[in-house]
């Protein structure tokens, strides 16, 4: 019997109290960057020792940081670098709070979350260069901010996941930093628009078929090379050496292939990829976990696999 998705009762509900599906072209940017920011935080989020805003200098200017700490620093903490989703064109700090206090919740990380440069305003590869600022301080200061060195996560989720991806390929290849393990949660990290997972989810729940198209049109204007592998971290033809993966994808997500075929690629080239396909559920689920059953499992099994790996790291190449 094949097996038909469908939504998980709550995942549906969430989908319906938002009303029809508006495509964001027709809604435009302004609109749809005014809702994701004023929806209101929850009532509740997980508890935090410490929250403190900086900023870091990039290429750009400052770039804008809010640091989560879960504990008090008593002793160097693991850090996550998150980059957070939004196409590269919207999002925030302050919308993706619940979740960047999810994550240090839950992995008992410090989160360093990054507010980059978005497009259209600021053509690529500004939000990678935002990204790259941020990891490499992390690393450069990591003694005196009290994290350890020797375990440093990017992080990213939908287009925060291509970021991540891609600054783990400079790491690699430009003499970076040297991460413990990068974490994609259902990344857009392609353009291939004929996958299937893309066509047999035109009308997918939170992202149609033409909001893929028009996120990209934005994110790409401007851009100097449509084959960086700073934006497109796919076209990147050799991923061996790269740090341990974590990769998630939703069952409705149109773009869950992409996750998947990267996260096979990174197995094929020797790295450790654990690759978890969360079924009932949509696109960007982990960006408010608290509102589902798979969001909440999600979060605490990623969280789950980073505490492992934080206790028993690989000592050798």
């Amino acid at each position: 019997m094949t097996h038909q998705p469908v939504l998980d009762p709550d995942a549906a509900a969430r989908v319906a109290s938002f009303g029809p599906q508006v495509p964001m072209r027709e809604r435009g940017l302004e609109a749809v960057r005014d809702a994701i920011e004023s929806a209101p935080l929850p009532v509740e989020m997980p508890a935090m020792a410490e929250i403190s805003d900086i900023q870091v200098d990039g290429s750009g200017g400052p770039v804008p940081v809010r640091i989560y700490r879960p504990d008090a620093p008593d002793r160097p903490s693991a850090v996550i670098v998150h980059l957070h989703g939004g196409g590269l064109v919207m999002g925030s700090n302050r919308s993706f709070e619940p979740m960047a206090r999810a994550l240090a919740a839950a992995s008992g990380a410090v989160v360093v979350a990054v507010d980059y440069r978005l497009a259209p305003e600021h053509p690529p590869p500004a939000q990678f260069d935002d990204a790259w600022a941020v990891t490499t301080w992390v690393a450069a200061e990591s003694e005196r901010l009290g994290f350890r060195h020797d375990r440093i996560v990017v992080c990213g989720d939908s287009a925060g996941g291509a970021l991540a991806a891609a600054v783990a390929l400079a790491a690699r290849d430009d003499g970076g930093p040297d991460l413990f393990a990068q974490v994609l949660l259902y990344p857009g990290l392609d353009r291939d628009m004929a996958a299937a997972s893309v066509l047999a989810n035109p009308q997918a729940p939170m992202l149609l078929h033409d909001d893929i198209v028009y996120l990209h049109e934005l994110a790409d204007r401007g851009a100097d090379n449509l084959h960086d592998v700073r934006r497109v971290p796919a076209y990147a033809t050799d991923l061996s050496g790269l740090p341990q993966a974590i990769v998630v994808t939703a069952e409705l997500d149109p773009i869950a292939d992409w996750g998947e075929r990267y996260a096979g690629r990174l197995r094929d080239a020797g790295v450790q990829t654990t690759l978890t396909r969360y079924p009932g559920i949509y696109h960007g689920f982990l960006m408010r976990s608290e509102t589902t059953a798979r969001g909440r499992l999600a979060m605490a099994e990623i969280g789950a696999l980073l505490r492992a790996k934080f206790a028993h790291p690989l000592l050798f190449p």
